[in-house]
């Protein structure tokens, strides 16, 4: 069971594991940790959300779980984000990547920003904040993109330089115009993924290298790209990259508070 709390909310995720609990006792275990985080943590119970994390298996992908479209807005970095802790697995913020969205608003100033993969567009605000000249945030979803647009919004930050591009994120660089566009781009593609939208489907295993290189020839000499993955087993065959440095940042990414330092892998790229 992980806890996490959104200023006074909390969000339960329960993971999958084996159990002798029978289903009336299980479902009892799973009230008592809600009920007891909540008192713990001096949290209201219709404050305390409640989620089962099964195991991907096959081509079974999370699904929505609820129907509240209800956002709760939540401050980060001195930001403003809006989550939705009742209808997704997902809340609309990776908290583990707090650290590494600073970084991106720290290099942001000036620069041409591309993040792929956007989903509710954290890093995209981050590089707002931080004084992009443009940003450009591609997914395939376009509620996810609707979203990352509200997100600059509620922090005064939205205007025509910000684009979103609701797409497969192979299409788009494949279709992106040549030459050197961008100065700082992140990368924090699924494991996995089929979605109905696209002919072929998703392994971060045998795609990341080839994306990469894809994506690198729109980055201009000495730009910079954040990659990262929480597939465990993931091998980086950096030798295959046409980069000029890489580099494993990982450690200074995870935030502290993290028992699981492997919850993400993260590298800096530069061109």
């Amino acid at each position: 069971m992980v806890v996490d709390r959104y200023e006074n909310y909390l969000h339960l995720s329960e993971f999958e594991r084996p159990h002798d609990r029978d289903a009336a006792a299980h479902a009892s275990w799973l009230d008592l940790m809600a009920a007891t985080a909540g008192d713990a943590l001096e949290v209201p119970r219709e404050n305390v959300f409640l989620k089962r994390r099964s195991r991907q298996r096959g081509k079974t992908q999370h699904e929505k779980v609820a129907q509240t479209d209800r956002k709760i807005p939540v401050q980060e970095g001195g930001l403003t984000f809006l989550v939705n802790l009742a209808d997704y697995i997902d809340t609309g913020l990776f908290l583990d990547h707090r650290v590494t969205r600073q970084m991106v608003r720290e290099l942001a100033d000036g620069k041409h920003f591309l993040n792929l993969f956007a989903y509710t567009g954290s890093f995209t605000t981050y590089a707002a904040s931080g004084g992009a000249a443009s940003t450009t945030s591609v997914d395939l979803s376009q509620t996810y993109l609707d979203w990352a647009q509200e997100n600059l919004q509620v922090n005064n930050l939205a205007g025509p330089q910000h684009q979103f591009a609701a797409m497969d994120i192979g299409e788009f660089v494949r279709r992106h115009r040549p030459g050197e566009v961008y100065d700082l781009v992140v990368c924090d593609p699924p494991t996995f993924s089929n979605s109905k939208r696209t002919d072929q489907d998703w392994s971060v295993q045998e795609g990341a290298v080839p994306l990469l290189n894809d994506i690198l020839k729109l980055v201009r000499p000495g730009g910079i790209i954040f990659f990262s993955t929480n597939f465990r087993r993931f091998k980086f065959d950096t030798e295959s990259l046409a980069a000029t440095t890489v580099h494993e940042i990982s450690k200074q990414t995870v935030p502290d508070e993290f028992r699981n330092r492997r919850i993400h892998r993260c590298w800096k790229i530069w061109k």
